[in-house]
């Protein structure tokens, strides 16, 4: 494992190699044991798009780890002034020791990571989500106890989290059952993966079908960013598709619910819904920093 890019370049058992580690971070945290393991390392984050859980959770976690975090925004960098994503990439692999990206389109984080020589971490792409999805998968297995054999249900847009969602849910042993309206689908590269999971993938448009026993319900803003100027067309196109009591009641009756936040409550979800598992989701956003220290460990430690 030289770079996170995308779910679909690990394995199962990397994934779980990597929950196992942060849960042991976590733990690590909760007394009060300091390893500093990334003394004297950097870390640039580079920013195209904004964030509250991502800058946070990668800025502390590497402070944790004995190292530092450089803020860069695209109106700090020339990249921002059209400066080729190669040049970028070789000029701060000569001062850095990883690279954390946030941006629109994938084809910049692995020009990236093709181009540099240290490790690369998406942050976030329009594409996928991995570090978010490995703090779902840790949240989930500490509630439920194992991946495995469990049924996970998204509900709403086909997006970069709902297409991070299917890979890491199906390579770590869960069945996966997304519902998504007409048009809004998750990309066609991860409906070609679930094809290879036959009996335990489901895309549908029916609600009840894809919550029925589902043991862990998943949802995610109609809008994402970016894609502020459609949301009128996305709020009729969603209509429906929301987690609430009705959802919960076709799934099994200890199932936790999550959300990746910003939550747009009596959208994609209810607020009684949200406030009733509001410990999980709220465990889920703080997963994202141990989650992410175990990914900077495993990538920059050597």
């Amino acid at each position: 494992m030289k770079h996170l890019l995308k779910l679909l370049d690990l394995s199962g058992e990397e994934i779980i190699e990597i929950l196992n580690l942060a849960d042991q971070l976590k733990y690590e945290r909760a007394h009060h044991i300091a390893h500093p393991r990334l003394a004297g390392k950097s870390l640039g984050m580079i920013f195209q798009k904004a964030s509250t859980r991502t800058r946070v959770s990668f800025e502390t976690g590497i402070y944790q780890l004995g190292g530092q975090a450089l803020f860069l925004s695209a109106n700090d960098l020339q990249i921002g002034r059209g400066e080729p994503v190669e040049d970028t990439a070789r000029v701060l692999s000569r001062y850095l020791d990883g690279i954390m990206i946030r941006t629109f389109k994938q084809e910049e984080v692995e020009k990236l990571a093709k181009y540099g020589s240290i490790p690369v971490i998406n942050g976030l792409t329009d594409f996928c989500h991995p570090c978010q999805v490995l703090a779902d998968l840790m949240t989930i297995r500490e509630v439920k106890g194992t991946l495995s054999g469990h049924k996970m249900c998204f509900i709403g847009d086909g997006n970069n989290m709902a297409n991070s969602l299917i890979v890491g849910a199906l390579k770590t042993g869960m069945r996966m059952a997304v519902a998504c309206p007409q048009g809004y689908h998750p990309d066609p590269v991860v409906l070609d993966f679930a094809k290879a999971y036959e009996g335990k993938f489901l895309l549908t448009d029916n609600l009840s079908e894809a919550a029925a026993g589902a043991d862990v319900l998943v949802t995610d803003v109609w809008a994402s960013m970016g894609q502020e100027g459609e949301a009128a067309a996305r709020r009729k196109a969603f209509n429906g598709f929301q987690i609430n009591d009705d959802i919960l009641s076709a799934a099994n009756p200890d199932a936790m619910v999550l959300h990746c936040l910003p939550a747009h409550r009596e959208e994609e979800i209810t607020a009684a819904v949200f406030e009733a598992h509001a410990k999980e989701i709220f465990e889920e956003a703080e997963n994202r920093l141990h989650a992410q220290k175990a990914v900077m460990v495993k990538l920059m430690e050597g």
